[in-house]
């Protein structure tokens, strides 16, 4: 298949490129290389991409939301799926820049959106765990009530799943929306706890610690959610009227894509130091504004409908982290 894929050099993005083209996809990347994180980390991933296979791979430096641009740089491209993985990321981010939440992820979903109704092709998209709120049922359901997001990043996500919802019905669309939590790996994002945490161990430097270690997260291997992207892009939801995880009976599906397994944070800390064989200095905080005490996912849906089942423990995927952070910071 010819496929799009937005965020391309992104953490999840770079990932998915990589495992299309091993399997033999050839891929449009688009990417605007902003400075949310270092455009360094970015160019290395797209470099990584760079090297030869049998499948082609074109990038596409573009702002997804400005729509003109999008436009004039796909003009010539054919593609038979859209996995829509570029949006403005973070939680805390959201209550510092808003206006650039709005733009990337309400603006920029609508312009993928309307490349999907206009070429007629199924698209994959990136929804959050984020729009759990503090929703206090655990496991997370899919088909759980989700009006109640406590960042903006959140109401983001939410919003996107409903737009999503709106195109679906109106235009029969086939949308998958993939609810992710808390992805890690190598290659990784610079702001998220297993980059903070091993970079300030490994140089003697305080980690900060919200709510006290009080916080569970549902960590999940880069490699398991690639693994879920792969058999959405490839198994659209069908516009049969029956009803789809999340509610819809448009050709509009979500699903959550976790570990099913969440893991204390000092737990979380533990093995980094196990891997690191250093002592982390704990700096005891407060709960952040925005952020949430647990996440726990329910993956009963794509597991039924996809066959999804993660393989990767915090035990084994973590020290891989490590492996590579110590690896890539030798050589920036």
């Amino acid at each position: 298949m010819n496929i799009l894929v937005t965020g391309a050099a992104g953490f999840i993005g770079h990932a998915v490129t990589k495992a299309l083209r091993a399997r033999g996809d050839a891929v449009v990347g688009i990417d605007n290389l902003n400075d949310y994180y270092p455009v360094a980390l970015k160019e290395a991933r797209l470099a990584d991409l760079d090297r030869p296979t049998n499948a082609p791979f074109v990038f596409h430096k573009v702002d997804f939301a400005d729509e003109t641009a999008l436009e004039t740089a796909l003009a010539g491209a054919q593609f038979d799926r859209i996995v829509h993985l570029g949006a403005q990321a973070g939680v805390r981010y959201s209550l510092q820049n808003p206006r650039a939440y709005v733009r990337s992820n309400l603006t920029g979903h609508l312009n993928l959106l309307e490349l999907a109704r206009a070429r007629a092709v199924p698209m994959v998209y990136a929804s959050s765990s984020s729009v759990y709120g503090g929703n206090a049922k655990m496991p997370f359901s899919v088909d759980d009530r989700v009006d109640h997001p406590v960042s903006l990043y959140a109401a983001t996500k939410k919003a996107d799943e409903l737009m999503s919802e709106t195109y679906a019905h109106l235009y029969r669309v086939p949308l998958t929306g993939l609810r992710f939590f808390t992805v890690y790996g190598p290659w990784g994002r610079p702001d998220m706890a297993p980059w903070l945490f091993t970079e300030a161990v490994l140089k003697g430097e305080p980690i900060k610690v919200f709510n006290h270690g009080k916080m569970q997260r549902d960590f999940t291997y880069i490699d398991d959610i690639v693994a879920g992207v792969l058999a959405c892009v490839d198994k659209p939801p069908l516009d049969d009227g029956a009803a789809k995880p999340g509610g819809s009976v448009a050709p509009h599906a979500l699903y959550n894509i976790g570990n099913n397994s969440p893991e204390e944070l000092l737990r979380f800390i533990e093995i980094i130091e196990q891997a690191t064989g250093k002592t982390a200095i704990k700096d005891f905080q407060p709960m952040q504004p925005g952020d949430v005490p647990a996440t726990y996912a329910d993956i009963d849906a794509i597991a039924r409908d996809m066959g999804y089942a993660p393989t990767t423990g915090l035990e084994v995927g973590l020290p891989k982290f490590v492996e590579w952070f110590s690896r890539y910071s030798r050589q920036i």
